[in-house]
C-alpha cells in the first residue's frame, strides 16, 4: 500500500510541472560564406578557409543596442586558452532581430591564420550578448 501510495504522490506532483523548452531564448549568431539580399545566407558552415566570412545574428526580439562589438578570441594551443586576436565595432538599430555583419570600411572580418576562435557580439558594455566557435583552416 506504501509502494502505491508513493507512486501516486510522485505522479501527482509530476503532473503539477510544465516543463517549459524554448528552441531559442536567446541570440545565435553563426557563420556564412557571404550574405546577399536576394538569397540571404551563402554557405553556412563552422569551418572555412582563410579569408573573409560573414556573421550572422538571430533573435526572437529585437536586440534594442545600437553599438555593439565583434570580437575574435584565438585559441592557443601552448597555453590552452583563448587570447585575445581582433575586434570591429558596428552600428546597427536597435529594432534588428536578424544581422550581419560583413566586411566594410572599418572592419575587414578577416582570419589569417588558421586555428580556432571564439566569436563574440558584444553590446556597448562590452557584456556577450551572443557567441560561437569556429575552425578555421589553410
Amino acid at each position: 500500500m506504501k509502494r502505491y501510495m508513493i507512486l501516486f504522490l510522485m505522479l501527482f506532483c509530476m503532473a503539477g510541472l510544465k516543463p517549459v523548452i524554448y528552441a531559442q531564448s536567446k541570440p545565435i549568431l553563426y557563420f556564412c560564406e557571404r550574405y546577399d539580399a536576394g538569397t540571404g545566407e551563402i554557405g553556412i558552415t563552422d569551418r572555412f578557409t582563410k579569408g573573409y566570412l560573414t556573421i550572422m545574428v538571430r533573435a526572437d526580439q529585437p536586440l534594442g543596442m545600437k553599438n555593439v562589438f565583434i570580437q575574435f578570441d584565438k585559441y592557443n594551443p601552448n597555453s590552452r586558452k583563448f587570447e585575445f586576436y581582433k575586434k570591429y565595432t558596428y552600428v546597427v538599430d536597435p529594432d534588428m532581430k536578424y544581422i550581419y555583419f560583413s566586411k566594410n570600411d572599418s572592419s575587414d572580418l578577416r582570419f589569417e591564420e588558421a586555428g580556432f576562435y571564439r566569436v563574440f557580439l558584444l553590446n556597448e558594455n562590452n557584456e556577450n550578448v551572443a557567441s560561437s566557435l569556429i575552425e578555421i583552416i589553410d
